[in-house]
């Protein structure tokens, strides 16, 4: 099972963001043939095996490949929908010019404001 197993694909994110546990409640729905291990960043033994400085890991969700290739905020987007059955299709959106420039201002303004714009998004 992911949820435990070292070696699966892993998604470091912020455990005390509402905004983020919503979307790891997304993910969680689609990843229905549990391939996908979920750590919060607050885990610190769970996230020191990947060497990943913590300021790095506060400002934006790390998908980490079993293959060592670590894929950071809106750069993770694509290779999570590739994951996933009945997404996949929409993992070559992100290939059309300009979309992942533009998916990774959108990604970043929302992690500099996530903290005023989950107001009213319960946390666990």
């Amino acid at each position: 099972m992911a949820a435990t197993d070292p070696a699966a694909p892993t998604l470091i994110y912020d455990g005390d963001c509402g905004l983020c546990q919503q979307a790891v409640k997304l993910l969680r729905r689609w990843d229905r043939e549990h391939v996908l291990r979920f750590v919060p960043f607050q885990d610190g033994p769970a996230v020191a095996q990947f060497g990943i400085a913590l300021p790095a890991l506060a400002a934006a969700m790390h998908l980490i490949r079993p293959d060592g290739r670590v894929y950071a905020g809106a750069d993770a987007l694509p290779e999570l929908l590739r994951m996933f059955p009945g997404k996949r299709g929409l993992a070559p959106f992100f290939r059309i010019p300009g979309v992942l420039p533009l998916a990774r201002r959108i990604y970043a303004w929302i992690a500099i404001r996530r903290r005023c714009l989950v107001r009213g998004i319960p946390g666990r």
